[in-house]
């Protein structure tokens, strides 16, 4: 008998029961797809990642984007923790909105949770570092952020930005204008959330973020890469592959507690 003869044996009622019955089984197939392919349910919204759980390392580059010197950075996490290290690619050139760096970033950390990552730790370089601020003010950061490291971020700005905004305003991106001393986007950066473990290191030697104090973040783990390498020369473009700050970011990403470190680490060969 075939399947349409054996249907018509039913009544309407009973066919149209049959009918519904099956589009309820497909329907829960589909889902079953659905939460399968999509993974974990997303960032958390609340509480804390546990720090013996190191995940995923998202680099964000700075002003303008380029993500050649923090590769060179994730090329050694990868290598010396075993873990995934991936730099960001920013929207546009990199020299647009910092809110719209945010996005990225919040998109990033929601698929690295969605692909079962127990956490997230941060590493913002420069202008990266100030996405990495207004992300966790803005997106809930200090719930998703196992830690955060900041390499000569303009935090409180920088008067480059400024002298740049006023002698050829043109020239001054939106991103340069967002980080103008005291620019509306500059006053929502507040303290550290408590609880985050936070290292921002900056070089005293930076000629890019002026003063280069404007790394010094409230609540934070605050270091002058000079304060533990006093015969460190390394400038702002130097911080992301410094041999020197290569160690203290190997040693902040540990799960030991967050200190500041005590003396310049070993460099290898």
């Amino acid at each position: 008998m075939s399947f349409s003869a054996w249907l018509r044996g039913f009544s309407p009622r009973r066919r149209l029961l049959l009918a519904a019955s099956a589009l309820v089984v497909v329907a829960a197939a589909v889902a079953a797809v659905v939460v399968a392919t999509a993974g974990g349910s997303g960032a958390p919204r609340s509480g804390a990642p546990a720090q013996d759980q190191p995940g995923p390392v998202l680099l964000i580059p700075g002003y303008g984007g380029s993500q050649d010197s923090l590769e060179q950075l994730a090329s050694v996490i990868r290598a010396r923790t075993g873990r995934e290290a991936d730099v960001l690619t920013l929207a546009g050139d990199g020299t647009g909105d910092l809110q719209q760096q945010v996005g990225v970033l919040t998109t990033a950390v929601d698929q690295a949770y969605r692909d079962g990552a127990p956490s997230v730790d941060v590493i913002g370089y420069s202008a990266g570092g100030v996405v990495a601020r207004l992300w966790v003010a803005q997106e809930g950061g200090e719930h998703q952020a196992r830690r955060v490291i900041t390499l000569g971020a303009p935090l409180h700005g920088t008067t480059l930005a400024a002298t740049g905004a006023q002698l050829a305003p043109s020239a001054c991106p939106v991103a340069c204008q967002q980080l103008v001393p005291g620019s509306a986007l500059v006053r929502r950066l507040g303290p550290v959330p408590e609880g985050l473990p936070w290292l921002s290191l900056w070089t005293r030697l930076d000629q890019t973020v002026v003063p280069p104090e404007s790394a010094r973040l409230e609540g934070a783990v605050n270091v002058p890469l000079q304060q533990v390498c006093p015969q460190d020369r390394a400038a702002h473009g130097d911080l992301p592959t410094d041999p020197a700050v290569t160690g203290l970011v190997l040693q902040a990403l540990g799960t030991e507690p967050l200190r500041a470190p005590t003396g310049c680490p070993a460099v290898s060969s």
